[in-house]
């Protein structure tokens, strides 16, 4: 059964850093994309960042390019995400999620959450300012 278990939420003050993990289990293909999201209290699901599962090619929202950094641990079926810069605005639920995305599609593709069918239960991420 293919699952997804983020950790590494929590909260910290604007500037500050915090890293996100998620394990992948289950999952006998090895064509698939790994996106980190995010969702504000009112606000809709928004992509964040997401790697195909060759470790390349990476895709970055405009609003984290910079300051995020999504990388792939094979070995150990896991995605992360190096937050960096941390602004108030980042304060979110984020979720990993999986889908059969190819790779060298356009950004907006790979960061639509329509795109996914598998989602971790999320992981509360909060900046103060």
């Amino acid at each position: 059964q293919e699952q997804l278990v983020e950790s590494g939420g929590g909260s910290v003050q604007a500037g500050g850093s915090l890293n996100l993990s998620c394990v992948a289990s289950g999952y006998t293909s090895r064509s698939f994309t790994l996106g980190w999201f995010r969702q504000a209290p009112g606000k809709a699901r928004e992509g964040v960042a997401a790697i195909y599962s060759g470790g390349s090619p990476t895709y970055y929202a405009d609003s984290v390019k910079g300051r995020f950094t999504i990388a792939q641990d094979n070995a150990k079926n896991t995605v992360t995400l190096q937050m960096d810069s941390l602004k108030s605005e980042d304060t979110a639920m984020y979720y990993c999620a999986a889908g059969t995305i190819p790779p060298g599609v356009a950004a907006a593709w790979a960061l639509a959450p329509a795109q996914y069918t598998a989602w971790g239960q999320g992981t509360q991420v909060t900046v103060s300012s």
